[in-house]
């Protein structure tokens, strides 16, 4: 087998806010050569690196908004967020816990900080990921899949190295929780310092490592810092990590969705044309109603 040769590691853009809930690094499609064609099915990363929200009686967020044609994936590493949608549905992402939502077809939404963290404040870190759903699903019934941290299924690593914890896809024998579309791995190595471990992604699969606490060695080569995005070149199948200290890895692998990609704010449709009509359909009031 062939080891993956890095393409680039960058490092963290400078936050914005999104609403006044989230400061994120926005690396997908935001940073140089990582548009949502070359990172397909990954659309969208978002990263709301570690950081101290003062306590408030309001609690911050982003309010109500449309999503039409791929799946949001928010996964909480530090701190909780409350979440309701124009179908009824609602709940709470607390710390190790993950939010699939198909938004598909369509819904209204809106997602801020779960009231009681809110009132103490406290340290906020989670990953928004957009995955790409083809054209076929684009329509599809809107759904949800909340994985709790107790259904995230981990993979004992050897020699007290750690843990693979997998919310999609494979690694070695062990699934993950989440069904998909296409095929898509995401998963949290959460490695003690010195645990290696090794994976293995088809060539032409889209491969990337955001390192969300400590430091890692990937291939006995480069160095990785906390808060960078490493890029794999498009060859190979294998590569390592190595934790240098307590390190938290969230590595992404996923088949290319090889269809045109059109997309305006919280749509993303295949033409321009899906874009007018997901726009016509919000102002119609198809997408239901949200206060």
């Amino acid at each position: 087998m062939k080891t993956k040769s890095i393409e680039h590691i960058f490092t963290p853009p400078a936050p914005h806010m999104v609403g006044d809930g989230f400061r994120v690094h926005n690396f997908i499609p935001g940073s140089f050569g990582l548009s949502m064609q070359r990172m397909s099915p990954f659309i969208m990363l978002d990263y709301n690196s570690k950081f101290y929200f003062p306590p408030t009686d309001k609690p911050r967020g982003v309010s109500v908004h449309p999503h039409r044609g791929f799946e949001t994936v928010t996964i909480a590493y530090k701190g909780k967020v409350a979440h309701h949608d124009s179908a009824g549905n609602s709940g709470i992402i607390g710390e190790g816990d993950v939010q699939w939502m198909t938004a598909a077809s369509g819904v209204l939404h809106k997602e801020y900080h779960e009231q009681e963290f809110s009132k103490a404040g406290g340290d906020f870190q989670m990953v928004q990921l957009w995955v790409n759903l083809p054209a076929k699903d684009k329509m599809s019934k809107p759904k949800y899949q909340e994985i709790t941290k107790e259904n995230i299924q981990k993979y004992p690593l050897d020699n007290d190295g750690g843990t693979i914890e997998v919310i999609s896809g494979a690694y070695q024998d062990t699934l993950g929780a989440a069904s998909t579309f296409t095929p898509v791995h995401l998963q949290n190595a959460k490695l003690n310092t010195g645990g290696k471990a090794e994976f293995s992604f088809p060539p032409h699969y889209n491969t990337a490592l955001l390192v969300i606490e400590g430091s890692i060695k990937v291939n006995d080569e480069k160095t990785v810092a906390t808060d960078n995005f490493l890029l794999f070149k498009n060859e190979g199948e294998d590569f390592t990590i190595e934790a240098l200290e307590q390190s938290v890895v969230l590595v992404l692998s996923g088949e290319p969705i090889l269809e045109p990609i059109a997309a305006h704010g919280p749509f993303v449709m295949n033409t321009r044309d899906e874009i007018i009509q997901a726009f016509e359909d919000v102002n119609l009031g198809k997408f239901g109603y949200l206060d």
